[in-house]
């Protein structure tokens, strides 16, 4: 099995988990069900940063995606690329912690340049591996 595959199935795995974590926030105000006792929603304060941390799994991550594709399709399993797809996903997985549970912007920005700098060193790796076209 390709090493690229395990970090895009982890990826996937972390999406997964969001849309479950938004269905339960979500839940005492769609169903009502987990409201506290005053019928607050316990989870009011950080459904939308859940919500809007799941957005940003269909955002940045594209261009994994991409890279590792082409990766794939290519046969080019090269350590480095692995090593760099599993440093996003350790970005993916800190940046959804900072910004679910904290409002610290600037954390969370500094935290997105492991996501950033993993996915431009991907595609270094495509650009240097593919092997040039025999049309050009």
């Amino acid at each position: 099995m390709n090493p690229l595959i395990l970090p895009m199935a982890a990826h996937i795995a972390l999406t997964s988990f969001l849309y479950v974590l938004l269905t339960i926030a979500r839940a005492p105000k769609v169903w009502g069900i987990g409201k506290k006792p005053d019928g607050i929603n316990p989870w009011a304060v950080v459904e939308p940063r859940i919500s809007a941390n799941l957005s940003n799994q269909f955002e940045w991550p594209v261009f994994f995606y991409a890279a590792c594709i082409l990766l794939i399709q290519n046969q080019s399993a090269l350590a480095a690329a692995a090593w760099l797809a599993w440093i996003f996903i350790f970005g993916r997985v800190v940046h959804s912690c900072v910004q679910i549970l904290t409002t610290n912007v600037r954390l969370r920005g500094l935290v997105f340049t492991i996501n950033f700098l993993a996915t431009l060193g991907l595609w270094i790796v495509v650009i240097f591996t593919l092997e040039p076209s025999a049309t050009a």
